[in-house]
């Protein structure tokens, strides 16, 4: 080979190695744009029966955004299926490194039923934190490599940790609590996170898509799991102690089907729940200590494909009736009272998110029970994957969309 042919292949190849790194930087920009802090005004105007408020975007460039949360200063958490957690501050956004290994399928395609629900899920900081500094966040944990494909069988999963001194890393982290069995089907990994103010932390579990798990005390799946703030079954919890000797200790109400809504009443610690019903069948409900909620053998919906009612009916004893019940599929997601002054009129109320809807439902409680009243910001700006009160005492919207963000809700006077 001459010389001149030798540096013609070297000049090819020089090329060929740049546009591919260019092609993947492209990619990875494309794919992952990073989140900016931003003052978008969706809507100048909605009126509601008792406030009217302007829906404004406070974040955008979210991938599958699942959660937020707030530090005592005022800092926002953000998590995004995916595995990506951020921390807000003013303007700047960082990526926080760390976490513990999560499970993310990224073609949805390839998924049960239209796609994974696996990734990242809720985030809560601990309502202590300016003395412990404890983070709390539920994710799916990829399985073992025992013999079960460790890209298929997961579980949920709870962890905590730390922001270290930078906030720029999470530190201290513990995995508090792993499902097992882990479970092959990438859908129904519930996930939400309570505090309930006793030394305990609650969070539910979905039946994993396979149904029969929820009546089963041995398996934790179906259940909100009641567990010490460092790990271990709350000591006082209803199966602890009865035959036969395997019922999980862990469980605290069972019969659930996929709680992506829970929430507790400020007023009274009542802890309430919203579950995703089959085709059909959505529910809201009030979660007490051992009660058995009824999936799959009390059911309000139908089978996808054949269109037959689930199960035996919508009541049976030893079965706890919901206070609502959405007949047409709307997709519950985040859950949350409002107890804040910048929506004085909506003060004691519940306000639910939908997926599929695309809306937020807001409650009020007569004799006790909600009442659902109206919805709110129909369609305008995409699935409503999380619902909560900021400590300003706006309401924050997070949107399950590829490009999602973080709206906030407030008050037009």
């Amino acid at each position: 080979m001459d010389k001149t042919a030798k540096f013609s292949g070297w000049l090819k190849l020089f090329f060929r190695v740049h546009l591919t790194l260019i092609l993947l930087l492209v990619s990875a920009t494309v794919g992952f744009s990073q989140p900016r802090v931003v003052n978008n005004v969706i809507d100048e105007n909605i009126r509601s029966e008792k406030m009217n408020f302007r829906l404004v975007q406070v974040v955008e460039n979210l991938e599958h955004p699942w959660a937020i949360g707030w530090l005592p200063d005022g800092r926002m958490f953000v998590t995004e299926r995916p595995g990506r957690m951020h921390l807000i501050d003013g303007n700047r956004v960082t990526r926080l490194s760390n976490l513990p290994p999560i499970h993310y399928q990224e073609d949805q395609r390839t998924a049960p039923q239209g796609g994974s629900q696996a990734g990242l899920l809720d985030l809560v900081v601990h309502p202590d934190y300016e003395n412990n500094g404890w983070i709390y966040f539920t994710y799916s944990s990829p399985g073992d490599a025992d013999g079960v494909s460790a890209r298929r069988a997961t579980g949920t999963a709870l962890a905590r940790a730390r922001l270290n001194d930078a906030a720029t890393d999470l530190t201290d982290l513990q995995v508090l609590y792993t499902m097992m069995p882990r479970t092959q089907p990438g859908r129904h990994y519930g996930s939400r996170i309570i505090f309930p103010g006793d030394g305990t932390v609650i969070f539910s579990i979905g039946d994993r898509g396979l149904r029969y798990p929820s009546q089963d005390l041995t398996n934790p799946a179906g259940s909100m799991i009641r567990l010490l703030e460092d790990g271990g079954a709350a000591p006082d919890n209803p199966f602890i102690g009865m035959a036969p000797g395997n019922l999980r200790p862990e469980i605290y109400s069972f019969g659930h089907r996929n709680n992506q809504g829970l929430a507790i009443n400020p007023v009274n610690g009542d802890i309430w729940a919203t579950d995703h019903g089959p085709s059909g069948g959505d529910l809201l409900y009030k979660i007490e200590m051992g009660n058995n909620y009824g999936w799959p053998q009390v059911s309000f919906g139908r089978e996808y494909t054949t269109g037959e009612h689930i199960g035996i009916g919508r009541q049976a004893p030893g079965v706890t009736p919901p206070a609502h019940v959405w007949e047409k599929s709307m997709a519950p997601s985040g859950l949350t009272f409002y107890n804040g002054t910048v929506f004085p009129a909506w003060n004691g109320n519940l306000f639910a998110g939908s997926l599929l809807r695309e809306e937020v439902y807001r409650f009020e409680f007569e004799n006790g029970q909600p009442v659902l009243k109206e919805a709110l910001v129909t369609q305008k700006i995409g699935r409503i994957r999380d619902v909560r009160q900021g400590p300003d005492g706006f309401i924050y919207l997070a949107t399950d969309e590829g490009n999602g963000g973080i709206y906030r809700l407030e008050p037009v006077r």
